[in-house]
Order: C-alpha cells, then structure tokens, then sequence
C-alpha cells in the first residue's frame, strides 16, 4: 500500500504517532549525544575512576584504555542528566567541583622576574615609539620612489648565487648565525661543537670543542657582542641535547657559564634585544627566561602540549614567539606574561620562528611544507606560502643595521653617511665618496630622466630595506629570498647539500649563509659584491 493510499498517514492514525514518537526518540539521543559531548570531564584517569565509583560503575571493563573509560562516564553523567529531565547544570558541576578546588589560573612569579618586566618596559616603549615615528616618515615617501627603491633591492637580490661551500664538522650543521659586524659567522653542529668563522675567507677563528656533550640545538649572538680575539664579555649562546645552555667569550675556549634547568633537549636560543636576557626553548614543554648578568632563571613559560622548538623576540623587546610541535606557535607579552596571540593553522610541527622588523607581522615555517604570515592587528594569518618540498626548516627576515645602532641607549636605526662607508650597501647604490659625515642631506640622489627630484631613489631611503624582505631553507636542499610586500618568491638558490638546517642573512645584505644535513655551510653573495 502506498503512502497515498494510507488513511492512517493522513488521519493521523496509530502508524503515524508510533513514527513520530521514533523520530522524536531519535532526535532526543542525538541532542543527550551532543549536550554529552560538551560535558567537561576529569582528564586525570584516577579522578574518572574515582568518580565511577561514586556513580556505582564499574571503574575499568574489559580491554578499557582511559579515553574510553572518559568517553563512558560522559555517558553515564549524560544518561543521569537525562533521567533527571535534561538539566545537565548540576551533573557538571558535582564531576568539575574536586578538579576546579586545586586549579590556578596563574603562576606565582619572583621579585627578579617583576623587576625584569619592568625593565623590559622601560626598554621597548621608547623603541616602539621610534618605530612607529620611522613608518610615518616612510609613508610620506612618494610611492613612485618606493617603488624604484624596491625594484633596486629586488634586481639585486635576483644576482645572488653561491659564493663557496665549506666543511664544518663532523655531523650536520644545525644552525649558523651572523655577528651583527656581518663579517664573523658562529656554527652549532651535532658533534656538539661551536665554531667562529671568518667571511667571506670562511677561515676558522675559533672552536669551542665539545661544548656540548649531545647534539648542539641552536646558537645565537649578544646583540652587542665584542668581537675582539681578547674580549671577556658574553658574546654567543648555545643550547644542547644534554638541556644546558652555556655562554661564551672571546677570550676564553670553553662555557664562561652554564645554564641548567631544562628537563629536555634544548633547540633554539636567542638574546632578548636588549641583551640583559636570554631566552631558550626546549623538548620539555617549556620555553625558559634567563638573566646574563646573574645566570638565572627568571622565567619558565608553559602553554605548549608538546616540545617547543622555536623562539624568537620582537625588535621592540616588548613580545616573544614560539612555535612548537604541536603545530602551535603563541605570542606572549613579557611586560605582562600574558598570551598576545594564538597561531593556529599549520598542520604539523612548527620548526621555524620570526618577527618582522615592522612589529607586527611574524612569519612561521612548518613541517607541512609552508610558511604562514601572521598579523598581530587582525590575530589571523594573512597569507599562506606553499614554501618548500620539505620541511621550511629556518626562516629570518632582513635587518639593516650597523654596529653604531645597537647600543641599548639608542633605539632608533640611523643610516648617515658614515655608516654607509663603514657598511657598505650592496642591494642600493653607495652614496659619493665626498659625502658630509653628519647628513643624509648633503648625498646626491641617483639622476633620473623624467622624474621630478622628490620622486628619485636617494641613498638615505636605505634604511628602508629593513623588512623589504626574508629567508628562508627547506629540507628540499633550496635557500629561497621572498618578497614581504606580496609574498612571491624573489629567488630560489640551490645549495646541492642535501636537507638544509638553518640560513642567516648578514645585517648589510651582503651574504647569506646556510648550513646543511652534510657537515658544510655554504655562501651566497650578489655580482656587486667584491672579495
């Protein structure tokens, strides 16, 4: 019989109210299903027994891993709310009371670690306001100069090739950076050792054998950090597989001081900008704070669900980023200690870490191959690069700076022309040899035909290469150059070395440099630079 020929169907008859009590059974399931899956329950397997039993069940069945025994006392607690009418108010809280008795919110904190925040307050404040004052002068640049400042820059940048490859090691290198002179490289590798090169000769300056007795996870260099063979001031940190981190002097040939507290291995390290501080971060969930000056422990930062890999701070001093395996990268604000930002969106590990140097911008590179920019105004991420074929095992974006504008009281990058014969700039063309030594104003701008004299490309615009754009490596075996403004690939530079570990790029622009899985470093350089 069809539905059309079922009187009871239309006159409503046993058939249909037997249906519509079905249905509205199957709809009551569904919604105890959904409230039941919304019900916080005890995490702590003890506490899910504990509370079965209070409940009169069974605390484990045959072949119950805990999940399942969660996912049943959810059940249970569901089943209770139903029979008592649906009013699942009072079920969650009998189930959350014991847990919410003993849960803080926050961690107490040290009288050092309040006086640390104060200082770092005091030092990025002035330092963002420079900032802020630097990109309204550069937004009254007329748009056609920009443009030939940045078609210079890229036109460069696309000249770039390797300039040598050196052997550094016994085991790969797992990463390099570049001294803020831009001609002293410092390399960490698995062997546990720390070495200084000079570049471009790449000659070995100095070694620091055995630093570490496991694999050595990151180095980083004293933002201010005397270079002089006899020098007894911290000038580079690293962290190892044996949780330490240790800090080294020129003058010296092992650790002037070690770092312990780590309760894992410790991958990257990095000087707060202001250099008083060092952070690190490590396989044992945490990211840690650390004095120079008194070799303490000022801060240990959880937040992550697994290892933290990545650290990097804000040029203000004022933010820190992490980035973990959890495929989760977080913003923290060291004034407050509070969470800024959440980076969520990669789908594996997060490898790689770094501000940009307008303040607001960071860019993560990732086990799932890309590199995502994030913008702290908007908390979201802006743009998605299909980066490498493998993991973007390293990302930095270019700093312009010289050696007179990292001193802690001087917050503001000047560029006059006396920087500019010191360090000279290879991605713009030099100012003349008879410029004044206190003013940008007595160099020529570049002549132009048919462009009126505010619109052309003059050299004091060269402090506007900051943050132009960054690199980045990938276990692919490539060095990419990316484009900032809209993030196309500006060059991609083979190493032929297999998994490249890290890349650096040195503050004047002159050379970029990368370490690789096989024990080398390689040096690229554009056609305008002489060695």
């Amino acid at each position: 019989m069809s539905v059309v020929e079922d009187k009871d169907y239309f006159m409503g008859g046993d058939r249909s109210e037997r249906a519509r009590q079905e249905n509205q059974a199957l709809i009551d399931e569904l919604e105890r299903k959904k409230r039941a899956r919304s019900m916080a329950v005890p995490t702590d397997d003890s506490k899910v027994r504990a509370r079965l039993r209070e409940l009169g069940e069974p605390i484990t069945l045959f072949g119950e891993r805990p999940p399942d025994r969660r996912d049943r006392l959810r059940y249970v607690l569901s089943q209770i709310a139903a029979a008592r009418g649906g009013d699942m108010s009072d079920v969650e809280s009998e189930s959350e009371e014991s847990a919410e008795e003993e849960e803080e919110f926050y961690t107490p904190g040290s009288l050092e670690l309040l006086e640390a925040r104060r200082s770092i307050a005091e030092y990025s404040l002035p330092r963002a306001r420079d900032r802020i004052a630097q990109q309204r002068e550069q937004s009254k640049i007329p748009l056609s100069r920009t443009i030939d400042l940045r078609k210079r820059v890229f036109a460069d940048l696309k000249t770039y090739s390797i300039l040598g490859s050196q052997i550094a090691d016994e085991r790969p290198i797992s990463q390099i950076r570049f001294a803020h002179d831009g001609r002293t490289l410092a390399t960490g590798s698995w062997s546990g050792n720390v070495k200084i090169w000079d570049i471009p000769a790449c000659k070995e300056r100095k070694v620091f054998s055995h630093a570490h007795t496991d694999l050595v996870g990151g180095v980083a260099w004293h933002p201010t950090a005397d270079l002089e063979d006899g020098a007894s001031t911290v000038c580079l940190a690293s962290g190892g597989g044996d949780s330490l981190v240790k800090l080294f002097a020129m003058n010296e040939s092992k650790a002037i001081a070690t770092l312990s507290g780590h309760q894992g291995r410790v991958c990257r390290v990095n000087f707060h900008p202001s250099g008083a501080y060092l952070g690190s971060a490590s396989f044992d969930g945490t990211w840690r704070l650390w004095d120079v000056r008194t070799q303490s422990e000022l801060l240990l930062q959880e937040g992550h669900s697994k290892e933290v890999y990545a650290l990097s701070f804000q040029d203000d001093g004022a933010l820190a980023a992490s980035g973990g395996l959890d495929a989760i990268g977080r913003v923290w604000d060291l004034r407050t200690g509070r969470t800024a930002m959440v980076l969520d969106g990669h789908a594996q590990a997060v490898f790689s870490i770094d501000f940009s140097p307008n303040g607001y911008q960071i860019a993560t590179g990732s086990g799932d191959d890309t590199i995502r920019i994030w913008d702290m105004r908007s908390l979201k991420a802006l743009h998605t690069i299909p980066a490498h074929k493998s993991n973007v095992s390293d990302i930095k974006f270019f700093r312009r700076t010289t050696t007179s504008s990292l001193g802690q009281d001087d917050h503001e990058m000047k560029m006059d022309s006396d920087d500019m014969e010191d360090v000279k700039p290879v991605l713009a063309h030099p100012p003349p040899q008879n410029a004044a030594s206190d003013a940008t104003d007595d160099i020529k701008p570049t002549i132009t035909p048919g462009v009126p004299p505010a619109q052309r490309y003059h050299p004091s615009d060269d402090k506007y290469q900051t943050g132009l754009y960054f690199i980045s490596s990938g276990y692919d075996g490539l060095v990419k150059i990316w484009s900032a403004d809209d993030w196309h690939q500006v060059k991609a530079l083979a190493t032929d070395a297999g998994k490249v570990m890290s890349v650096d790029i040195s503050n004047d622009g002159s050379f970029i440099a990368s370490g690789s899985w096989n024990r080398s470093y390689q040096l690229f350089a554009g056609d305008n630079v002489s060695v």
